[in-house]
């Protein structure tokens, strides 16, 4: 409790677009769940060059429009899947919908 978690995908070489269908699971109460929120974050990664951000999404209690949507669908569903796509936003816009 109160400690990040990470996990990493599959690297994705030579695209700026990349798509992952992969999937994560942390152990956790559920009970615990409202409280958290789940910082997703996309980089390109280059040999030899600084790292580009190419966007992020945060789902959460603080989220907004569809990823509200999805974070609540999932507090009322234990123990179900609940599968959406949501764009990833530049730093600047992480918080907007």
């Amino acid at each position: 409790m109160g400690k990040k978690a990470k996990c990493k995908t599959q690297i994705k070489k030579k695209t700026l677009n990349p798509e992952y269908n992969e999937e994560f699971s942390y152990d956790i109460k559920h009970s615990d769940l409202a409280k958290k929120q789940l910082d997703i974050s996309v980089w390109d990664y280059d040999i030899g060059k600084s790292n580009d951000y190419i966007g992020g999404c945060q789902l959460g209690i603080t989220a907004k429009g569809e990823r509200l949507k999805h974070w609540y669908e999932c507090l009322k569903n234990k123990d179900k899947k609940i599968e959406r796509w949501h764009t990833l936003y530049n730093e600047n816009h992480v918080n907007s919908d």
